[in-house]
């Protein structure tokens, strides 16, 4: 990391201002040589000034340079952002001539990668940056900006700490086998521990695979057989003509896809085709696309026909969708009820019908409760937001509920230590006190340039 980046901050395209970010040992020397205005080698650390940018005797544009001195900067090392006039041309105008003084091209993250790997930031801080940028929604970003601030890292280093004390005191049973008492003490006090480190992990494992949905959505599929009115009830939640809508059976012969925001919670929703046995290949095509889309969906939305008794085709969607999330919807409740309701064996039945506005609202307070949403906005966020941070946490909670049947079988304390630190060993990876080199390429290579 002994080469200087540069990179563009800011997205390509017609703005008011454009940011160039570089950062490394020679940035402010680069940059001084393209300078016209005060000698950025001898102004103070983090002061803005006023300038130009030329190239030989060509001002290329009028800006303002951000000199900031390592450490007390992002990577640790001098940084320096250039504050130029929007658009195209006159952004990668300075971008090239940084690259043509001895700047490299910085790559996908760089910058976050290096403030982790010179101790600015832990690993789990460094992706909630990225986080922050893709948030959907105020839940996402405030879940990532709970990282950020180093809340979740918290939670995680007072469980290490924990774990610390406990191999401490391993340690001195292991040093000491002449008192015959610590090891008695050491038992009892391992079980307490256990005890109430797995609680903690349970929970932090439990609200952080809650919290997924508010960072990826719930991809929502509407399914039913053909003419149950489909296409009605998603341009009702939509509140726009997305689907075309008929009384012709099988009008909806491909995916249509739309999303709306429940609760601080992006639902991304596809109407399928009718889902019948057929003869037209076309509509067979459909339906079989249907199947395989509903089978990759976090909630199912059955759509049944009130005003007609459960055909064959509704009782093989009920069996083929019954181990999913799933809401079965009763439409067309404005008409007569001939279904019967008695045989419907699928959880969260509601009856609706698309002509009335407020039907629809029953149906996302429906889903609300089916996913349990709002329970989340209301707790402190402090906890783990993508799958890599939550496989680790639970590889740890499985290998400490290991530890509490060995401790049951009073096994030797000293092989119990191993796993007790590789619980600890786990959750340092999440913070990223431990790391292969391949890990971090293929995190970073996410970020976007310039960050």
């Amino acid at each position: 990391m002994k080469d200087t980046i540069v990179a563009i901050s800011t997205s390509l395209g017609k703005g008011a201002i454009a940011i160039i970010k570089i950062s490394g040992e020679e940035a402010i020397e680069i940059v001084n040589g393209v300078f016209k205005g005060k000698n950025l080698e001898k102004v103070k650390s983090h002061t803005i000034n006023y300038g130009y940018i030329v190239d030989g005797e060509e001002t290329i544009d009028e800006v303002l340079v951000s000199v900031m001195r390592g450490p007390k900067t992002f990577t640790t090392e001098d940084v320096v952002e250039i504050n130029c006039h929007g658009g195209i041309i006159t952004s990668k105008r300075i971008f090239e001539l940084l690259l043509r003084k001895g700047c490299r091209l910085a790559e996908a993250g760089e910058f976050t990668k290096r403030a982790f790997l010179n101790g600015r930031i832990n690993l789990l801080e460094a992706e909630a940056i990225s986080d922050i940028i893709e948030a959907q929604n105020d839940v996402s970003r405030s879940i990532a900006i709970k990282q950020i601030d180093g809340s979740s890292s918290k939670l995680i280093r007072e469980l290490r700490d924990e774990l610390l004390g406990l191999i401490a005191n391993i340690e001195v049973n292991i040093d000491y086998p002449e008192y015959e008492d610590i090891e008695e003490i050491t038992i009892k006090m391992l079980k307490e521990s256990c005890q109430k480190i797995r609680a903690s992990l349970e929970q932090i494992v439990s609200e952080s695979e809650n919290s997924k949905i508010y960072k990826n959505g719930i991809k929502t599929t509407i399914i039913g057989r053909p003419n149950v009115g489909k296409s009605s009830i998603l341009n009702r939640l939509l509140n726009e003509d997305k689907a075309i809508v008929t009384d012709i059976e099988g009008t909806t012969r491909d995916v249509v896809e739309g999303s709306i925001t429940v609760d601080g919670v992006n639902l991304d929703l596809i109407d399928t085709a009718g889902i019948r046995e057929t003869s037209d290949k076309i509509e067979e095509i459909g339906v079989k696309k249907s199947l395989e889309v509903a089978k990759n969906a976090d909630l199912i939305l059955l759509v049944l026909n009130g005003n007609e008794k459960l055909k064959e085709d509704d009782y093989l969607l009920m069996k083929e969708f019954k181990d999913k999330s799933i809401i079965t919807i009763i439409n067309k409740s404005d008409l007569e009820e001939k279904i019967e309701i008695s045989k419907i064996e699928t959880p969260n039945i509601i009856k609706i019908n698309t002509v009335d506005s407020k039907e629809i609202i029953e149906l996302k307070n429906k889903i609300k409760e089916v996913f349990n949403l709002g329970r989340l906005s209301q707790n402190n966020y402090q906890i783990l937001s993508n799958a890599r941070q939550i496989a680790l946490a639970k590889e740890a909670l499985a290998i400490l509920l290991d530890v509490e049947k060995a401790l049951e079988t009073e096994e030797y304390v000293d092989m119990i230590e191993i796993d007790i630190k590789r619980i600890w060993s786990k959750l340092g990876e999440i913070l990223g006190e431990s790391y292969e080199e391949e890990l971090l390429d293929r995190l970073f290579s996410e970020f976007c340039l310039g960050k």
